[in-house]
């Protein structure tokens, strides 16, 4: 039999609550629209939100259990503050499993590694790998993926994201990483910090839970590789870097691309590895090679984690790649509509001037928290749209203004207040033979072109 995740009496030693009678739950929610049967309901007080509120609405979808700060009807475990019972069943959760832990940050970059890793590591252990699910790696998501964890998992993954100097230390120290990755710097939230030091000052707090013997792992390539290498090499008992340069320590020797992927010879302080990777872009061979040696550092299976990168599929909102029927024919749509930042939109557009397209044209919304540079950051798209030989460019938002400017006379575009309008500039637009990227800060709300473009609807 399956043991329970958690039973109220280890919920109430966790968290120093008292159970109002005995039960067991198989998982645990603090959103009230994701309780499934058997889940536990944290009813999380906010500024303007009470999750008591919906306690009743959580046993009916079939909740057996919550922790409440207030007397409900229904099982429960009180407790004096659930915010701080949410974070104690995290650290619970985390002492008393044995299971190789990594934690994965970056400026871009982070869901898709985390989601990678996970899938390199579970090829060799299947149904022993735990992760942080969507992009749950604020001081409310962290302690809940921790939560959710197994006692029984062999490794765990989690990501861990920060918007200000200090946040990423409180995470890791729950976290407590056996291995600790920083896939890339750039200018995210960069509205935050004087520059983009100050931003790898931040990530490379990550390293500062590790636990002892632990593994710090760092882009060997990166601007702020000395930086991140010292901030790692103060709490690491071993840095590993990997990246493309010969002095990496996870090297590739050999990057080459092909109809099915790009054929990948690493090299390893201890071992040789070639596989495929199937998604394509300059940015996830850096994705692999930091995978790899984060499954090196644990001590994971490293000729299975080639064969789960062989099969590995783009995410929702993160590279998903499509094929829609088009008028006889269909076209590509690329969906990278989550999120954005100066790197990543340079090298997603890049990615696109590599397709065989018919018309390259990209639906691109504002980039969010830039700061002061953020006018900058957006005019130098202009450049890798121009080598990219885009057709068309459809910008969405009060942020891309520079970029109209810097494009005027350059390549055919438009320029719209939102993603309603975005709708409907693209109607009766687009053609079988093209190739479309979207891509935006989530809260431009491009998912919805996506849905529209996937749908057929424009």
């Amino acid at each position: 039999m399956t043991l329970p995740l958690w039973t109220s009496d280890a919920i109430a030693a966790a968290t120093g609550g008292v159970a109002s009678e005995a039960f067991v739950v198989s998982g645990v929610a603090f959103d009230s629209r994701e309780v499934g049967p058997g889940d536990l309901f944290l009813a999380l007080k906010g500024a303007t939100s009470d999750g008591h509120r919906f306690a009743t609405q959580a046993f009916v979808q079939g909740a057996a259990g919550a922790v409440v700060s207030e007397p409900v009807d229904g099982p429960h475990v009180l407790v004096r503050d659930t915010m701080a019972a949410l974070n104690a069943l995290g650290i619970a959760a985390r002492a008393r499993t044995g299971a190789k832990i990594i934690g994965v940050t970056g400026s871009a970059g982070k869901t898709g590694t985390k989601e990678a890793l996970a899938a390199a590591l579970e090829r060799s252990v299947p149904g022993r790998v735990h992760r942080s699910v969507k992009s749950y790696n604020n001081h409310t998501g962290v302690p809940l993926s921790l939560a959710r964890m197994p006692a029984d998992t062999d490794y765990g993954v989690f990501e861990m994201g920060m918007s200000a100097a200090g946040e990423l230390a409180a995470l890791t120290r729950l976290v407590r990483p056996h291995a600790a990755l920083v896939t890339t710097i750039a200018p995210a939230h960069a509205a935050n910090f004087v520059d983009e030091a100050a931003i790898a000052d931040a990530k490379g707090e990550i390293f500062e839970g590790l636990e002892p013997g632990g593994v710090g792992i760092v882009p060997e390539d990166s601007p702020h590789r000395d930086r991140l290498f010292a901030a790692a090499a103060r709490h690491a008992a071993t840095v590993l870097t990997f990246g493309h340069a010969e002095t990496a320590d996870v090297r590739a020797r050999e990057v080459m691309p092909g109809s099915r992927g790009t054929l990948l010879s690493v090299s390893l302080p201890t071992a040789d590895l070639s596989f495929t990777l199937a998604l394509p872009g300059a940015h996830w061979v850096s994705n692999a090679l930091a995978v790899v040696a984060a499954v090196d550092a644990v001590g994971g299976d490293l000729a299975a984690a080639g064969l789960a990168l062989a099969e590995l599929e783009g995410l929702k909102g993160r590279g998903a790649r499509t094929r829609v029927p088009r008028d006889g024919g269909e076209l590509l749509l690329i969906d990278e509509s989550y999120n954005a930042n100066p790197a990543s939109m340079a090298a997603t557009i890049a990615l696109l001037g590599q397709e065989q397209a018919a018309r390259r044209i990209v639906v691109l919304g504002g980039m969010r928290e830039l700061g002061t540079g953020s006018d900058a950051y957006h005019a130098m798209l202009a450049d890798p749209l121009l080598a990219a030989a885009v057709d068309f460019a459809l910008l969405v938002g009060d942020e891309m203004t520079p970029l109209a400017r810097a494009l005027e006379g350059r390549i055919d575009f438009a320029h719209v207040a939102d993603a309603v309008a975005a709708l409907a500039a693209l109607r009766d637009r687009l053609k079988a033979g093209d190739a479309v990227l979207v891509k935006g800060s989530n809260a431009i709300g491009l998912a919805r072109v996506v849905d529209a473009v996937a749908s057929g609807k424009i």
